[in-house]
This record gives C-alpha cells, sequence and structure tokens, in this order.
C-alpha cells in the first residue's frame, strides 16, 4: 500500500510516499480502508517534533511510527479475533493526537481508542474535518464558563480551531465577534458570528469594546496585547505556547493576582469530543469548514500548507482511490 513516510523528525519537504506492507490487525484492533484523513496543525508537530514536548508523546528519539496522520475516516476491511462491537463494511472515523499512522491506504486501530461509527447522511470528508480541530476547540471552550449573556472574540474565524469555535459558542447562543482576514470577511459571515472584523481595516487590540473571552484560535495575539480589551475577571485563552512558552506561565501566574487571566488547556477525552460534534452535524448546529483536499502524492504540498499557517479551514487528504 501507499503511505506517508518518515524515519526521524523532519520537514515536509523530506517526506516519502512510499509502498509499504499493508498491516494485520492484532486480536483487539480493527483495520480500516481509509477514505479520507486532515493534515492538521497536530500532524505538522508529530512530524516535525516540534515542539520539542511533543516528542515525549510522538516518541523519542525519533517517531514512534513511521507513517504521518493522526484522523481517518474509512471503511473496516478485517477484524481483529477479539473485535465484537465492529465488522467488516462499518464506516468508522477515529483520532489519536500522538499520531496513529493514518496517512495510509490502510491503517490497524485499536477498538479501545477513540473511534465511533460513521452516522447516516454523513460522508468521509466531512467526518473526519470533525476530529482535530473540533476536539481542541471543544477542550478550550469548556474551560471557561460560557453563558447566553457571554461576549467572545475568535482571532482566527477561518483556521479549522477558529471556524469549529465559532460554531459550538454559536450553538450554545453566545455573542461572537470573529477576526479574520478581508478576503475571508464573507466565508466567516457564513459560519454565524454577530460580527466580523477584518484585520487589515481594524485593529480589534485597540477597540473600545471589552470581551469575556478572547480565543485566539491561531496563536497570533498575546495576552499583553488583548488585555485591555478584557472585562475585569476576563479570560484569555491560545491554541498556542506563545513566545518563549509564556502562555505556561502565564495561566500559572496571573489566576494569583486576580483580575484578568491565562487559561492555557489541555485537550483530553476525544471520545466525548467525537460524539459531542456529531451530534451536532446530525442536527445542522455544525459543518466544518474545508479549504484544501489534496491526494496523497501531494502530501508535501499539503504539510507545507498547513505548516505556512495560511490555509483555510480544514485539509483533507482524499485516500478514496488508493
Amino acid at each position: 500500500m501507499k503511505a506517508s513516510v518518515r524515519y526521524t523528525y523532519c520537514y515536509p519537504e523530506q517526506i516519502q510516499v512510499l509502498d509499504i506492507a499493508i498491516p494485520e490487525p492484532k486480536a483487539n484492533e480493527i483495520r480500516v480502508k481509509v477514505m479520507a484523513t486532515t493534515v492538521n496543525r497536530t500532524d505538522v508537530g508529530v512530524l516535525t517534533g516540534k515542539p520539542y514536548l511533543m516528542r515525549a508523546f510522538a516518541g523519542f528519539p525519533k517517531p514512534t511510527l513511521p507513517v504521518t496522520g493522526t484522523d481517518f475516516a474509512g471503511i473496516i476491511d478485517k477484524v481483529g479475533s477479539e473485535v465484537k462491537t465492529f465488522k467488516v463494511g462499518d464506516r468508522v472515523w477515529g483520532f489519536g493526537d500522538n499520531g496513529i499512522g493514518t496517512h495510509a491506504a490502510y491503517v490497524c486501530y485499536s477498538i479501545k481508542n477513540a473511534i465511533l461509527p460513521i452516522l447516516e447522511g454523513i460522508d468521509f470528508p466531512q467526518i473526519v474535518a470533525c476530529a482535530e480541530a473540533a476536539h481542541y476547540a471543544i477542550n478550550f471552550l469548556n474551560k471557561v464558563k460560557l453563558n447566553p449573556g457571554t461576549h467572545v472574540l475568535v482571532n482566527g474565524g477561518t483556521g479549522a480551531i477558529g471556524s469549529a469555535a465559532i460554531q459550538l459558542l454559536k450553538a450554545r447562543g453566545i455573542q461572537v465577534t470573529a477576526v479574520c482576514h478581508q478576503a475571508h470577511v464573507d466565508l466567516v459571515k457564513a459560519l454565524g458570528p454577530n460580527r466580523v472584523i477584518a484585520l487589515e481595516q481594524t485593529d480589534f487590540t485597540t477597540e473600545k469594546i471589552e470581551y469575556d473571552f478572547v480565543f485566539d484560535a491561531v496563536g497570533k495575539s498575546r495576552f499583553s496585547l488583548c488585555k485591555p480589551i478584557l472585562k475585569p475577571g476576563g479570560i484569555y485563552m491560545s491554541s498556542e505556547l506563545g513566545p518563549n512558552w509564556e502562555n505556561i506561565t502565564l495561566a500559572l501566574t496571573t489566576p494569583i493576582f486576580g483580575g484578568k487571566k491565562v487559561i492555557f488547556p489541555l485537550p483530553s477525552d476525544i471520545l466525548n469530543s467525537m460524539r459531542t460534534i456529531q451530534e451536532l452535524v446530525v442536527q445542522g448546529k455544525f459543518k466544518p469548514l474545508i479549504g484544501h483536499t489534496f491526494p496523497l502524492d501531494q502530501i508535501r504540498e499539503a504539510f507545507q500548507l498547513v505548516a505556512s499557517g495560511k490555509k483555510i479551514g480544514n485539509v483533507i487528504l482524499d485516500l478514496s482511490s488508493q
């Protein structure tokens, strides 16, 4: 089978697409014919081993798995001897944020990990785009007390995480202001925020509007810049560590002094995130933003786009023809 392979931490241009053996499932595993997967920010971290903390989870001194990829949607074509809850032909999707080797025609995956059946009416690209980014968005938002009167600013409305956060907030009746580039204002408006700011026209950090919660979904701002627009007791949260990992330090120190503070979330419970987001899809309250689709042979280009920080929504890897 064809697969995206690297044996050491590396950059996108060093990835190889190789023919490797089709894996055989262990007793508690299923084998999935992968139809679609994503290339996401977590994938870039697992690929490069940066920040270096990633290597504590993805493998040290080299990656635990040579095949890249953290999520999948596909069809079960073989089950292990102890598997009773799934059968050949089932449509399933899964996610593992330490890397699970899914940028390949087939993947073997333990049923003890985060995996769910794909509900009827949902296609493979749509559901796999609900994995990584939506999981992080859910786990960022659930660290903050949100009520219908809460006013939230989401910086990075066109990103996979930001676009998911906007929809999750609106599903709960939260007032949302989204920030994006001028060229993408209409795209972000379609996600349903109350207001959209074009960053080329307005510096949101200098407006005379205060927010209960500022969520920097692209990690391109800082607490020091956003602090003036936070209400007393307001919260700043970023999807990135910040310069010199400052968001971890600030998360430890700002609560001590009271007032405005930083929270640094630790995502957990992937399976619950998957259940939550799939139910919202069924209810018509969530539609993942998909920006680009690549074939496996263009895996380097897909990674380069994600690493550039200029992608729109989710980047899909189409493996249906492999």
